[in-house]
């Protein structure tokens, strides 16, 4: 099949799955809104969490039959369905999120992340999100933040907020630290100092850990690299991603971390700091290994 028409199939098949099951999810946010009580939203939220994984399971299902991808998974053992995990992933594309939620489906609770205030917008999978209480974050800049910095108070509220709302249900709280998709050029503007990565931003997972950092069984360090080039998401829908190598790591989280005040303690900051530095450091040396084995099997 020429990869237009593949796209063009795999694209209608992503549509008409968000439509199918995006309708009993609106129908649970609405007897959310009804009967705003924790009781009902304990019983409500996994059936909500049950749909979107059906989405999921069916997006797997088209990407096996439209798509010739190898997978290259490991460190998926001992991952519970019935646990919090806090999920920490490099971001390069769109696919990105496709690539997790395919691999980890199953095997811990449905991906929830914080997302861009603008993307509510996105027509149905929007509204989806809203109602499968993702987190919307404002995320001003920092000249904003600098005339006004008690805007950062509105993300901080909007987290927590959320978070209280994935203490009720086993929920695993995706985050990329480095905020923004890696390119050579943001990596030279940046003056990072790693080969693949941007730098990592600590506060959004270090604000998740404050909010419920005694309830993830651990932290699930997520590595994805595309030995034939970073795919835009048209590629992935087109089948022109040959091959997809992801490495999952279950990191402890230090008992310090949980329940203390990153914006307020600057002791905490810097010891988050060299943790989430020397993960990363690891993180970029995985992804030159994993480049480079690619190459000599090529």
């Amino acid at each position: 099949m020429p990869s237009f028409l593949r796209g063009a199939l795999a694209l209608l098949l992503l549509v008409l799955n968000t439509l199918v099951w995006s309708l009993p999810v609106f129908a649970g946010a609405l007897l959310k809104l009804a009967l705003p009580f924790p009781a009902v939203r304990r019983r409500v939220d996994p059936v909500l969490n049950a749909f979107a994984n059906g989405w999921v399971a069916c997006n797997s299902g088209w990407m096996h039959l439209a798509q010739p991808t190898r997978w290259d998974v490991e460190g998926l053992a001992g991952l519970r369905a019935g646990a919090w995990y806090l999920v920490n992933c490099n971001h390069q594309s769109w696919v990105d999120i496709f690539v997790l939620q395919h691999v980890l489906r199953g095997r811990i609770p449905l991906l929830k992340f914080f997302l861009k205030q603008q993307l509510i917008y996105v027509p149905v999978i929007g509204l989806a999100w809203w109602a499968l209480d993702f987190p919307f974050m404002k995320r001003h800049g920092k000249d904003k933040l600098r005339k006004r910095p008690e805007l950062r108070s509105e993300d901080h509220a909007a987290a927590l907020r959320a978070c209280r709302k994935f203490s009720l249900v086993p929920t695993s709280v995706m985050n990329f630290a480095e905020g923004t998709r890696f390119t050579p050029r943001k990596r030279e503007a940046q003056a990072s100092p790693y080969r693949h990565l941007l730098k990592p931003r600590a506060g959004a997972l270090a604000l998740t850990l404050q909010a419920m950092g005694g309830q993830f069984r651990c932290m699930l360090d997520a590595t994805i690299v595309y030995p034939g080039g970073v795919p835009t998401f048209w590629d992935f829908l087109c089948g022109r991603v040959p091959r997809v190598v992801v490495r999952v790591r279950q990191v402890p989280i230090p008992a310090e971390f949980t329940a203390r005040d990153y914006a307020a303690d600057p002791q905490f900051r810097r010891a988050f700091g060299r943790w989430l530095t020397a993960l990363w450091e690891d993180k970029d040396r995985e992804v030159e290994a994993l480049l480079q084995g690619a190459g000599s099997r090529a």
